[in-house]
């Protein structure tokens, strides 16, 4: 295993995947995840989701149980420790509990997926999450919305709805951005059936399968998407829309698949971005220069391509010399993202004014 904490070993800074599972799995409220590992991975990752809940003004407590390994159980074995934690949890009357293992786990072999196999009147689910061979935070995201949605079933009938597969539940807008996605799928018609998974319950879960379109949050979803169309017969959109033609082409692709002509809601659509643009006619004929947010960060792909667009449709120069303004990471999500973002630009258009 390359160790090398470099660049170009860029998984040694892309987060651990626990916590991406974590962020999805605790995101289910009558159900139970228990770390199977030390305790300072639990604490740690308690910690960090109870401060983002009170940063985004929720109360809840993550509902997250340790086996607790010692030097013993790694020694030894933690298959019992596993055993006892996980009947710890059933006595508290979960809907259902997620399992999910650690890099030491992983190391040392405990058989988790056989321990949750066990008949017990309630799920219980094992969650892969050990990153010490490769795994990030995006991994642990996908491996925990693989598991959660093995709890889903095929629906009897597909309603005129939306999934909403994968949202970050970490970042600052999150309810933001799905405000807008309910905004554009609302010119179709089209109303949202699960936040997958966001604020559900289990037995919510069942409603999985229902929808007409599964919509996700970020291409390295692909996976998921591919294995819902494959279990469940919902096709995908890969990715919110992001960029003013993207936007639009979001409304289209979204219409191709739930037999709906866009014709109409594009247009509304693009009327309903000129008049955003045009708060900004302050701003017009402004230098700028756009630079990668953090040199350790990885940028979003399309992030420039998006500023671009926004720069041409207001009349912006790109210039060296022009104010700094950071490529967004992740890209703004819909014309409300966008609208967010170029009250940024007009602060930092501002300041390099008065400088």
């Amino acid at each position: 295993m390359n160790s090398n904490p470099s660049p170009s070993n860029s998984s040694r800074f892309e987060g651990c995947t626990l916590t991406g599972a974590l962020s999805v799995t605790t995101e289910v409220r009558d159900a139970l995840s228990v770390i199977h590992g030390p305790a300072g991975c639990t604490h740690h990752n308690f910690s960090l989701l109870h401060a983002t809940h009170l940063a985004n003004d929720r109360l809840e407590v993550p509902r997250l149980l340790s086996t607790r390994l010692t030097e013993n159980g790694i020694i030894f074995g933690g298959e019992d420790a596993l055993e006892e934690t996980v009947a710890q949890a059933l006595s508290l009357s979960p809907a259902a509990v997620f399992v999910l293992s650690t890099c030491i786990v992983e190391t040392i072999g405990d058989d988790v997926a056989a321990i949750c196999a066990k008949r017990r009147g309630v799920p219980v689910i094992p969650v892969p999450t050990a990153g010490f061979l490769g795994g990030v935070f995006e991994t642990g995201v996908t491996n925990a919305l693989s598991s959660v949605a093995s709890l889903a079933g095929p629906a009897d009938e597909k309603t005129l709805s939306a999934n909403l597969i994968g949202e970050k539940n970490l970042e600052y807008g999150v309810e933001e951005n799905a405000a807008e996605i309910v905004r554009l799928l609302s010119r179709l018609g089209i109303a949202v059936n699960l936040r997958f998974v966001r604020g559900i319950e289990t037995r919510d879960i069942g409603r999985l399968g229902s929808a007409a379109v599964n919509i996700l949050r970020e291409p390295a979803l692909r996976p998921v998407g591919e294995d819902l169309e494959r279990r469940l017969g919902t096709p995908y959109v890969d990715s919110f829309p992001a960029g003013l033609t993207g936007t639009c082409r979001f409304l289209e692709e979204v219409g191709r698949i739930c037999g709906i002509d866009a014709t109409a809601a594009v247009e509304e659509e693009r009327a309903h971005q000129g008049e955003m643009l045009s708060r900004f006619d302050d701003i017009a004929g402004s230098r700028v220069c756009f630079q990668s947010p953090h040199p350790m960060l990885r940028g979003d792909p399309g992030a420039e391509g998006i500023c671009t667009e926004c720069a041409e449709a207001l009349d912006l120069a790109v210039d060296p010399e022009g104010a700094a303004i950071p490529l967004p990471y992740p890209a703004p999500v819909g014309t409300a993202g966008l609208r967010r973002m170029l009250h940024r630009w007009r602060v930092l258009i501002r300041e390099k004014r008065r400088g």
